[in-house]
């Protein structure tokens, strides 16, 4: 089969969905981070700390450093970021700018460094969750963290972490003990936010069933769940019987319809459940 035409309609969802997430994120930078004056784990972060050395806006600083971080990247890294991460990158910088022009010395809307922290942790996770769900990004720390797993051959998990835990000490160049414990703080559980958003929107559930009525099972999740299923021969340990087990994903929604199928027509069947968080394919075994 063929790749599936991406129609213009749906180029111009994408486009206003990532504009949106990215929105989201400018916002969060500009009312809650630049107000605490912490640099927590972003680009933009590490520009509110460059912002006391160099004569220039926060949007101009931003995106200076992620169009240097994006040549950088494809220099070292081919052409893996994409074109969405491309335009996120830069529109990025430009969001901020507005905020910028509208709100000019804006001041922190709680009166709390330690919650204009917490505000900016939930409302950027909302919008960083929408982009990567839309195998997106929003540039910056995202490239230092794949030039560094391919050079340093370091997993990308932890090499977020290390990039962004880099920008949060740069803190101490220019701030208090204070602002540095809570650039640090926020880094950890920004990201501790951010797999909550992102890994239980993708948890799916990986159902294994022994059953007696397996032809009826099967066909209830080939048929009515319209989803795939893989059939293992199992052998006992104590009796040595072979049965079949029947192998299925399904997300939350169909999960509770298989449950509730299974206790109607065989209540008792051996049922094991395990949560997954990454799937790339299942095939449709028939």
């Amino acid at each position: 089969m063929g790749k599936k035409q991406i129609t213009a309609t749906d180029l111009i969802k994408e486009i206003v969905v990532l504009t949106w997430a990215v929105a989201i994120i400018a916002a969060a930078v500009y009312f809650f981070l630049v107000p605490s004056h912490t640099s927590v784990s972003s680009i933009s972060g590490l520009g509110i700390v460059l912002a006391n050395f160099v004569p220039l806006p926060l949007s101009a600083i931003t995106m200076i450093l992620n169009v240097v971080l994006l040549v950088i990247g494809f220099f070292t890294c081919g052409r893996e970021f994409g074109a969405k991460t491309v335009y996120t990158s830069v529109v990025l910088p430009l969001f901020i700018g507005l905020f910028e022009k509208i709100a000019p010395d804006f001041q922190s809307l709680t009166g709390s460094q330690e919650l204009d922290v917490l505000c900016y942790i939930l409302v950027v996770s909302v919008g960083l969750s929408i982009l990567f769900n839309r195998n997106a990004s929003s540039g910056g720390l995202d490239i230092v963290a794949k030039i560094l797993n391919k050079y340093l051959h370091m997993e990308l998990g932890k090499a977020m972490s290390f990039s962004g835990m880099c920008v949060a000490l740069s803190a101490a160049l220019v701030y208090d003990k204070k602002t540095v414990v809570l650039s640090i703080l926020g880094t950890y559980f920004n990201g501790i936010v951010l797999d909550h958003f992102i890994f239980d929107h993708n948890i799916k559930r990986r159902v294994c069933v022994i059953t007696d009525k397996e032809e009826e099972l099967r066909k209830f999740i080939i048929e009515d769940l319209h989803s795939g299923a893989t059939i293992y021969e199992a052998t006992g340990a104590y009796d040595f019987q072979k049965h079949n087990e029947i192998i299925t994903i399904v997300d939350k929604t169909e999960y509770q319809k298989l449950m509730n199928f299974i206790s109607r027509i065989d209540p008792k069947a051996f049922v094991t459940v395990y949560n997954v968080s990454n799937m790339r394919y299942q095939p449709k075994i028939r």
